[in-house]
Order: C-alpha cells, then sequence, then structure tokens
C-alpha cells in the first residue's frame, strides 16, 4: 500500500502493506528485511493496514511508519520512527487525537518537522514528533489524504478526501529551532 525510496541512498526502500507488514531493502531489492515484529513489539498493530512508510528526507536509517486499525474498529493514531534501519521503533504519537493516521511526511529542510494528515485534519511537531499542534487556520475539519512540502517553494500541499486540496506556506515553521523558540526575538 506504500514505498518509499530514500532521498539519501537510491538503494535503500521502505515498503509497507495492507496486512500490516513493513520491510525494508538497504540494496535495490537484492534482500529484503521484515522489521514488522520490531514495529509491532513497539505497540504497532500487527495486522492495521499501513496507510504510509516514508524515508527521512535527512537521515538514511530513520523512517516513518503510519499504521491504521480503523478496519479492527481500532481509531487510535499508530505512528511510529526508527533511527536505526527498522532495528527499534518508537511511538511519536503523543498529543495527536484518536483518529487512524492516513499520512506522514517530513520537511526537506527541517529534520525535526514532520507532519500528519489524519481523518480531522493535519497536524505538525517542531520536536521531531514529541509533541503535535493541529494546523487548523481557515481548514475546515476534513480527512486528509495526502500531503506534501513542495521542494522550491516550501509550500505544504493537502490533498483531502473528496474535497480538494489547500496550500500554506511554511518557511516560518522550517525556521522554529531550539534556539529560535528560546531567544526573545527571530
Amino acid at each position: 500500500t506504500s514505498i518509499s525510496e530514500s532521498p539519501v541512498s537510491a538503494s535503500l526502500l521502505w515498503v509497507g502493506t495492507s496486512d500490516g507488514k513493513v520491510h525494508l531493502t538497504r540494496d535495490g531489492g537484492g534482500e529484503w528485511t521484515d522489521v514488522t515484529a520490531r514495529l509491532t513489539a513497539a505497540g504497532g498493530g500487527e495486522d492495521a493496514y499501513v496507510s504510509r512508510v516514508r524515508a527521512s528526507h535527512h537521515v538514511p536509517s530513520r523512517a516513518y511508519v503510519a499504521k491504521n486499525g480503523y478496519r479492527f474498529d481500532d481509531f487510535k493514531p499508530y505512528l511510529y520512527r526508527t533511527d536505526d534501519f527498522g532495528a527499534t521503533w518508537r511511538s511519536i504519537s503523543n498529543g495527536l487525537p484518536d483518529e487512524p493516521i492516513n499520512v506522514v511526511w517530513e520537511d526537506y529542510r527541517n529534520a525535526n518537522l514532520p507532519f500528519v494528515g489524519n481523518d480531522t485534519g493535519v497536524f505538525v511537531s517542531i520536536d521531531g514528533g514529541a509533541s503535535w499542534v493541529k494546523m487548523n487556520n481557515n481548514m475546515p475539519n476534513i480527512p486528509v489524504h495526502d500531503l506534501m512540502v513542495h521542494p522550491r517553494d516550501q509550500d505544504l500541499v493537502l490533498g483531502t478526501y473528496a474535497r480538494g486540496f489547500y496550500i500554506t506556506n511554511i518557511r516560518p515553521l522550517q525556521e522554529l529551532t531550539p534556539a529560535v523558540l528560546a531567544s526573545d526575538a527571530h
């Protein structure tokens, strides 16, 4: 259901399937590693649909996986991150509402700026997924099924379920770092 080629290493591919499996190849498809058991051990529903797998734009060993349990009447936000090629996973869903996650995206410029889309809108984290805030200025509560940051214009582009798309500039969010947040002015 989802495939992601690493922007950092062309031979690195991540694949997620509708039956909850997540696989990784580091040699362009020659040999595949099933990391599903490790993800399940971190709390990812074993059979939950993999709604999105996303390789990091910054770190070769990092990837994100969103799993969706709506087929089992499970609406928890299953969102995980690995920083060691799937050897270990940690949940980064703290603060997200009980809604299935449809998509995850890591910003091109700021490695600590992921976005997720779920059935009520889009959320952003400025601390690598430790906490989340809803982005809802002038946007109704609608399912977001796809999103990306335009590499040239740095606009966040959202695709919604049967209602269109939204675009917003995120340059100010890309500039947020711990130093900027600690300063009196920026």
